[in-house]
């Protein structure tokens, strides 16, 4: 694949995970166990699919990749960009703690820790795919 294709498919993957989390938080919803594990085994799947792209593409090719707009977009970009990243960070080990408890079966407290790793999650796949609006489409 060329490198350059890589930006367009790391915002796939985020807005697939995205529309995954959605799909499995309508499921557990509707009390359908299933589909909503199917759901966020694949919203996960596809976010280590993105963390991988992610990490090939600015550490094997690209480096960082410097906004251009000038003026107050470009603190509303920075603001985006910083809350992204450290919930980013953030993301790994709620993800790894609420999938453990929910495999482990403790569906009590996989739900409590789900209240705050679902909304975070959705917010950093949401702002990835703006953050790549922003950089490759609004102020290339």
């Amino acid at each position: 694949m060329d490198h350059t294709a890589l930006p367009h498919l790391n915002a796939a993957l985020n807005a697939t995970s995205f529309l995954l989390l959605l799909a499995g938080f309508y499921f557990i919803s509707r009390r359908n166990v299933g589909a909503h594990r199917a759901c966020m085994l694949g919203a996960l799947g596809v976010s280590i699919a993105f963390l991988v792209s992610y990490l090939i593409y600015h550490f094997g090719y690209r480096g960082m990749t410097r906004f251009t707009g000038q003026g107050a977009v470009r603190y509303v970009y920075l603001s985006i960009l910083l809350t992204h990243t450290v919930l980013a960070v953030v993301i790994v080990p709620l993800v790894a703690l609420t999938l453990g408890r929910a495999l482990r079966g403790d569906f009590g407290r996989h739900r409590r820790i789900a209240r705050w790793t679902f909304p975070i999650w959705l917010y950093v796949s949401a702002t990835g795919v703006v953050v790549y609006v922003m950089l490759y489409h609004l102020y290339r």
